[in-house]
């Protein structure tokens, strides 16, 4: 198994062959992504896997990211612990346009293309993983929105129900109903 690194330069790698590699951050860091992300607590956070040459100047990265973060229930606040394992790709390339940044462009379907670095930051990839991973509104299993109701007094209050596509419908069988009750004999 690869020893834990956090920067790989590029030009130091064999260009023949795959080389593994292991970022497993430290205790410092873990607490400042648990600050940066507003996170109750991240643990075991792991990106491992292989960068591989493609090419004469292009590389390839497959990669694992695994961690367990707690974050807070949405509906009741109460901590949602979320085992999480993604899968990273990355094909950095030197044939990537250069762009002025007053250009407009057109996003690319493949969003895994990049500029072929000089030293490749496993710290900053492992971070930008994390946050594309993270559920955005974690709610705990048994997290249930009530439904509250406000209306001027005297009047029926418009419910979640009637909101729905078919509850005008409902209403207009019901008054069909009310005026035909024989025809249901």
């Amino acid at each position: 198994m690869a020893d834990t690194v956090s920067k790989l330069v590029l030009s130091d790698l064999p260009n023949r062959k795959p080389t593994r590699f292991t970022f497993e951050p430290s205790a410092a860091v873990l607490a400042g992504l648990k600050a940066e992300f507003d996170l109750l607590d991240l643990t075991k956070l792991r990106l491992s896997g292989e960068i591989a040459p493609a090419g004469s100047t292009d590389w390839r990265l497959m990669a694992q990211l695994g961690a367990t973060v707690t974050q807070t229930c949405v509906v009741t606040l109460d901590p949602v612990r979320t085992r999480l394992e993604e899968q990273v790709e990355r094909f950095y390339t030197n044939n990537t346009p250069d762009l002025d940044i007053s250009d407009e462009i057109e996003m690319p379907d493949d969003d895994t293309i990049e500029s072929v670095p000089a030293v490749l930051d496993l710290a900053a990839l492992a971070t930008e993983a994390l946050a594309l991973a993270l559920p955005q509104y974690p709610r705990a299993a048994d997290a249930a929105l009530d439904e509250t109701n406000f209306t001027e007094p005297g009047k029926q209050a418009m419910r979640d129900e009637d909101t729905r596509p078919f509850a005008g419908l409902a209403g207009l069988r019901d008054q069909l109903q009310d005026k035909n009750p024989s025809d249901e004999t």
